[in-house]
């Protein structure tokens, strides 16, 4: 009798707790919602930002607001968004860094795998492999034969610590047993201009990144990091193509909320940000930038990351890569 009973209350609290969620996913948004983009303001985690701030207060008849809030390689706006209330009123918009910061940093003020619920993957932009347009490499086979002739007589570009090409060419040297030196910038933008002018050899960038340098004649692609060629660029060859088989890096963008929100919220955030890629709009912003739309659900997202993570952690221990 007293375990009938208490298998009873068990139910009701299940039940009730069931209730809450679903009640709490009907009222949701409650307050205005902030989009916490940590990056400066232009660039497609920018731009993603700003879409999906336009068309959930669209969906809900609710102000949402973008925050840019760049710096520290993304920690500064991630942090933010660790500390949160878990209510779904607060969001983060994640890339590349998201999965690789744990292990290039030692000291993270949250533990990224525990104070976040993974949303929605929005999307990814495969990395190009580019180098000047006057140089003497005419492909990526040429670049790797002059790369192993001698360890670190060729030189790389890199835009920063936050950035996503240090990372693809840690991994691009493990792929393919070369060791080149790394010259940093400060942005993709003055990395690219250097290049263009045949101050270093060769880069790893985002295809919208390098795009305007390819249209002016002042850079040359030599593979596309992705399992297939691009349609903005189909004569350009894949990586395995190219010669490097398996090397598929692409920098990748999506949504996180404070671990703890609600499932039901962050279900319906997830529903409300898949209807939001099928916008024209938004279509069209995506293939501006030579991003693929993905979409899917938090369960599939969290997988993605998991294997990111392992990814970069791999790449950090085997090349020993730090930043700190």
């Amino acid at each position: 009798m007293v375990a009938t009973r208490r298998k009873a209350l068990q139910m009701l609290a299940v039940l009730a707790a069931f209730g809450t969620d679903a009640a709490q996913a009907l009222e949701y948004p409650t307050k205005p919602v902030r989009i916490v983009v940590p990056y400066p303001a232009g660039g497609f985690n920018d731009t993603l930002g700003r879409l999906a701030a336009k068309y959930l207060s669209d969906y809900w008849k609710k102000p949402v607001i973008v925050d840019n809030k760049p710096g520290a390689g993304t920690m500064i706006g991630t942090k933010e968004v660790a500390g949160a209330a878990a209510d779904g009123h607060t969001i983060l918009v994640v890339q590349f860094p998201y999965a690789a910061n744990p292990w290039l940093y030692k000291n993270i003020a949250y533990d990224t795998q525990k104070a976040f619920a993974p949303v929605l993957l929005a999307g990814r932009s495969p990395m190009l492999l580019v180098t000047h347009a006057q140089g003497p490499y005419q492909s990526a086979a040429e670049l790797l034969a002059a790369a192993r002739i001698k360890p670190n007589a060729l030189a790389y570009g890199s835009s920063g610590a936050g950035s996503s090409n240090p990372r693809a060419m840690a991994l691009f040297e493990t792929a393919t047993a070369t060791q080149m030196r790394q010259i940093p910038y400060k942005g993709s933008t003055p990395m690219l201009t250097d290049l263009a002018g045949g101050q270093f050899d060769v880069a790893l960038d985002l295809l919208p990144h390098a795009m305007p340098f390819m249209q002016s004649g002042r850079v040359r692609p030599l593979a596309i990091a992705a399992p297939k060629r691009s349609p903005l660029l189909p004569d350009v060859p894949t990586a395995a193509e190219a010669g490097i088989p398996g090397y598929e890096v692409s920098s990748w963008h999506g949504f996180v909320v404070p671990s703890g929100t609600p499932p039901s919220v962050v279900d319906k955030l997830n529903s409300d940000l898949n209807r939001m890629l099928l916008e024209d709009e938004v279509k069209k912003a995506f293939a501006a930038q030579g991003v693929v739309p993905d979409g899917g659900t938090p369960a599939q997202f969290r997988g993605f990351i998991d294997g990111q993570m392992a990814l970069w952690k791999k790449v950090v221990s085997d090349r020993n890569v730090t930043v700190d």
